[in-house]
């Protein structure tokens, strides 16, 4: 009775990451499971967009069952996992800058000929918070995406991005000076 009461313990993420690298698909399975909220926290996070974030999240995991032969372990699985997922934000955001210019022309090219009206930008503050996070230098963008939107310490973004604590607090420093700036801009306007 009392072995049925006792749960096994749930492995590791190095151990289901060694069973998902030798093909077990069950430990790939609670592998995506277990950390798919914090990839879809981050990727929302670069992103800004519920359907944008869904769709790196997706590709993060697309990622990851390529790639996961090469997590050797040497660190948390998460940090392995956070540079899987930035770079996946970047490429996305990078295909969506391409997209918007095109965009953008498409749209002048309307006004211009009277087709389209100018429409106001919904005024949601966090939401321009967030969209001038977003056009932070890397490192400072990821810095502030970790400690203010995902709630961790200095020490365990500073993990996480593989550098030291003090330079993750020299990013966040950076990043509110330019936020004030770059929000200021934007009031003026």
């Amino acid at each position: 009775m009392t072995a049925m009461m006792l749960q096994a313990k749930e492995p590791a993420d190095g151990e289901l990451a060694a069973r998902a690298s030798e093909g077990d698909r069950s430990a790939f399975g609670a592998l995506v499971e277990r950390h798919y909220d914090f990839v879809y926290r981050v990727a929302f996070r670069f992103a800004g967009q519920r359907g944008e974030a869904e769709d790196i999240a997706q590709e993060v995991c697309a990622r990851l069952g390529r790639s996961i032969r090469s997590y050797r372990g040497g660190s948390a699985f998460t940090t392995w996992l956070y540079a899987i997922v930035a770079n996946a934000s970047r490429d996305f955001l990078r295909g969506r800058a391409r997209e918007a210019s095109r965009a953008e022309a498409y749209r002048v090219h309307a006004l211009i000929d009277g087709e389209a009206n100018e429409t106001d930008a919904d005024n949601d503050p966090a939401e321009a918070l967030w969209a001038a996070v977003r056009q932070l230098p890397d490192k400072q963008c990821q810095a502030v995406t970790l400690v203010y939107g995902e709630g961790l310490s200095h020490a365990q973004a500073a993990e996480l991005m593989a550098v030291a604590e003090p330079t993750v607090s020299w990013h966040i420093h950076e990043a509110k000076k330019r936020l004030k700036a770059l929000l200021g801009e934007a009031e003026d306007q």
